[in-house]
């Protein structure tokens, strides 16, 4: 049997600058975890944004499953992009990244400003931000697909990623 070709370009400036576009616009996510109970995959929807630093991040009440899920198995994933408002959505940019999921504790150096950086671009979340459940989740890329569109897909790294 054949190897399977592998279609997907190398990152190159075009698909870096998209990809650090659509990571700065999103204020939400796809998240796609494993279940701790069952194995099988679970995919949520979560506030999403960037750390100071540009790198992923969310915040997450102990309620949602998914919190649970990545601290079990922080191995996870997460899409962005929106399609617009005209045409068939598969034609619009979209990003999955594949993340390594870390709690931020609310002592860690850093929490205040992290949470301050936080309510700029999400400013309804001051209304739960201090609840004792909520926490900050980083989301450490890990590797990244980029599909820009029909017959533009590419791979890209970690590095990739980050603002220049």
């Amino acid at each position: 049997m054949p190897e399977p070709r592998d279609l997907l370009q190398s990152a190159d400036d075009e698909a870096r600058a998209l990809a650090r576009s659509l990571l700065a616009r999103a204020r939400h996510a796809a998240l796609a975890v494993t279940d701790p109970a069952t194995g099988t995959p679970g995919i949520s929807l979560i506030a999403f944004g960037l750390d100071p630093e540009g790198l992923p991040l969310t915040l997450v009440s102990a309620l949602a499953p998914h919190r649970e899920a990545l601290r079990l198995h922080p191995e996870a994933a997460v899409l962005v992009g929106e399609p617009g408002e005209r045409g068939d959505p598969l034609t619009h940019p979209r990003l999955m990244v594949k993340v390594l999921a870390a709690q931020v504790a609310r002592t860690a150096p850093g929490h205040e400003a992290l949470r301050a950086h936080w309510l700029a671009t999400h400013p309804k979340a001051r209304l739960y931000i201090d609840f004792p459940d909520f926490a900050f989740v980083r989301l450490a890329p890990v590797s990244a697909v980029l599909n820009g569109g029909f017959g533009r897909a590419w791979h890209l790294a970690p590095e990739d990623l980050r603002p220049e």
